[in-house]
């Protein structure tokens, strides 16, 4: 068997013709400039180009483009259509010029091959045809580039990657938010009110008269240190105990008018928190001046919970809380849980808390912001991992 290979033959795809030629009766104006544009007859026609035999083929060259208008006949209509030719070659001898179409538009396509089809089909062309054609959309889109295609550059690729990681953060954040949602909905408890406490002590005015405070606050008061001063007449010290002359309008006026000073003493060993009654006030009798703070004391958080939280907010749970004022989130621990109200059932529960590291004085009475977290944490999972022997 002969197994040689031919290097003569030729595959009939590399020979033949990209296009049908027909022989339409068509004519070609040049339009060169010239007022007189020579009109041509055109020899054959496909949809790639045609051929015409030219009046004088020493004024063209190969590769030059030249505009014409392309003239056909159909149903006593003329119809036309410029167009732009590539000369591609020129036979000195016959004067035959062989050109290719250039930059035609959709509709020129459509009615080019529209006229070439019936011709070849041997169907008569009408005006009514060639216009239903023109309105029909001949032509499909492209085709999207395949995943092995590399025509798309590199700021292409670095556009579409940036867009899917968008996209793909974009999700992430919704699924995060979602899923805190839900955790906070299920596993957290917010306290709705929180407050800064320490036990305190109340120094209360002995007499009816104005003060002077003579330790600032948040200064130290030794026990039995002078707090602060006050006047009061000498009637209001012998009120309920004058008798017979001594209430005379004269006795009366004389007392009102003398004065008496006294002094208020600290009872503990404690710090000045808050002074009540401005300097030079009149205060009234038992009516607080200073809330005195025993040195020493551990401030503690008291927050207030709805009923329905009872359970999450045990004696011995872990609490987390931040201060109004502080970036930092403090954890604590409930010591102990009270109704509201000593004698009437409330929805509320008082809830007392112990920090976990103590508290400056100077946040008594600051509000706070009070977090029972009672889902799963690292320290639940290493737990479960130990009892399971992992």
């Amino acid at each position: 068997m002969n197994t040689a290979v031919n290097a003569n033959v030729v595959h009939e795809s590399e020979a033949q013709r990209q296009h049908a030629r027909v022989k339409l009766p068509a004519k070609l104006r040049l339009l060169n400039g010239a007022p007189n544009a020579p009109v041509v007859k055109v020899e054959d026609l496909s949809a790639g180009g045609l051929s015409f035999v030219a009046p004088d083929p020493a004024a063209l060259r190969v590769g030059e483009i030249v505009k014409a208008r392309l003239q056909f006949l159909i149903d006593n209509l003329g119809l036309s259509m410029d167009v732009e030719l590539q000369i591609r070659t020129i036979d000195s001898k016959t004067g035959r010029v062989g050109t290719q179409f250039q930059n035609l538009d959709a509709q020129d396509i459509s009615t080019l091959r529209h006229l070439i089809t019936s011709h070849l089909a041997g169907d008569l062309v009408s005006m009514g045809e060639v216009l239903a054609t023109l309105q029909r959309d001949n032509f499909t889109k492209a085709r999207k580039n395949k995943g092995g295609d590399s025509s798309m550059g590199f700021f292409g690729r670095v556009r579409a990657v940036g867009f899917s990681l968008g996209i793909f953060v974009v999700g992430i954040g919704a699924f995060g938010f979602i899923a805190k949602t839900v955790y906070d909905l299920y596993f957290v408890s917010h306290a709705s009110a929180g407050l800064v406490t320490v036990p305190s002590m109340d120094v209360t005015m002995p007499r009816e008269g104005t003060v002077k405070s003579l330790i600032p606050v948040n200064q130290v008061a030794e026990k039995g240190a002078p707090l602060a001063s006050f006047d009061t007449n000498m009637l209001e010290l012998l009120k309920g105990g004058l008798t017979g002359d001594d209430l005379q309008p004269t006795k009366i006026e004389e007392l009102y008018g003398k004065q008496l000073s006294g002094t208020l003493t600290s009872p503990c060993d404690c710090v000045v928190a808050r002074q009540l009654v401005a300097d030079g006030q009149y205060a009234a009798k038992g009516q607080v001046i200073f809330q005195l703070v025993p040195r020493n004391t551990p401030a503690t958080v008291e927050a207030r919970f709805t009923y329905r939280q009872f359970r999450d907010v045990k004696p011995g749970t872990a609490v987390s809380f931040q201060i109004a004022g502080e970036d930092q989130v403090r954890t604590g621990r409930v010591i102990s849980s009270t109704n509201l109200t000593d004698k009437d059932l409330s929805t509320d529960i008082r809830v007392q808390i112990k920090p976990d590291e103590s508290l400056n004085s100077s946040l008594i009475g600051r509000p706070v912001e009070v977090v029972s977290d009672r889902g799963p944490s690292m320290n639940w999972l290493v737990d479960k991992a130990v009892a399971a022997g992992l």
